[in-house]
């Protein structure tokens, strides 16, 4: 019997190579208790070395102790529906000695008869993405917190002149709700005509967008109804890049 040269044997090895254990990104498969049954490298090389072997164990071993449960819930309802189940996003603890927020891509494993068997996961690491969003948030609730303490009405306006937020200050001038109003252009309630520093000036939103101004105008509440007001716009500049991205309007009625 010829012996096999080790060119032909390394290339035969590698036809026979699993896909999945080339990939990029953590693969890992359950049975239908959640014991894992498969990890690729990716998975292996972040698995705490500590932990002993990561399969024929739980995967809610390596969760964070409160999504342990719901994790497990999910689980079990993703198999008795019989649908692929979204994405979700779980804490992990990985080689790093930290726990990391990664979104879990999943299937279900299916027999012969189409029956669910299991779960399939595809891991993406996204703690830098959500912390950057939680923080993103965090300040969208302190200025959210800023501008609803503010006396005065305030109303915010886009670059293209649509409202996107006002306080309950404007809320009250204008007699309506903000979540109405919001996502109207904003020349339906301030048309911005009228006399500024005592001239019979105009002031479109364009020029708002340019240059600070103050002036007096008629305003119309969320009923139509007219009313003096003495307003000061200012853009809103963004420090980053130089663009300006809205203009602030603080209304005060005569």
């Amino acid at each position: 019997m010829k012996n096999t040269p080790k060119s032909a044997a390394t290339a035969q090895d590698r036809s026979f190579a699993d896909p999945i254990d080339d990939l990029p990104l953590p693969y890992i498969e359950l049975d239908a208790n959640g014991i894992v049954v498969r990890a690729n490298r990716a998975t292996l090389a972040l698995h705490p070395v500590e932990r002993g072997p990561l399969v024929g164990k739980l995967a809610w071993d390596f969760m964070a102790a409160d999504e342990k449960d719901p994790s497990f819930a999910s689980f079990c309802s993703a198999l008795e529906s019989d649908e692929e189940p979204p994405a979700v996003r779980r804490s992990l603890y990985d080689r790093s000695g930290h726990f990391r927020i990664y979104e879990l891509h999943r299937s279900l494993v299916r027999d012969n008869n189409g029956k669910p068997v299991g779960m399939r996961m595809l891991c993406v690491d996204v703690t830098k993405t959500s912390k950057a969003y939680e923080e993103t948030h965090r300040r969208l609730v302190q200025l959210r917190s800023v501008l609803d303490s503010i006396g005065e009405a305030v109303i915010v306006a886009d670059a293209m002149g649509f409202i996107l937020a006002m306080n309950p200050a404007a809320e009250a001038l204008l007699h309506g709700v903000a979540a109405e109003l919001e996502g109207s252009p904003i020349d339906r309630i301030l048309p911005i005509l009228g006399g500024v520093a005592g001239e019979e000036s105009n002031r479109s939103f364009t020029q708002s967008l340019e240059c600070a101004w103050k002036g007096t105008t008629t305003a119309f509440d969320h009923a139509r109804r007219a009313f003096r007001v003495d307003v000061s716009a200012s853009p809103i500049v963004d420090k980053e890049n130089g663009s300006t991205t809205g203009v602030v309007f603080v209304l005060r009625e005569q």
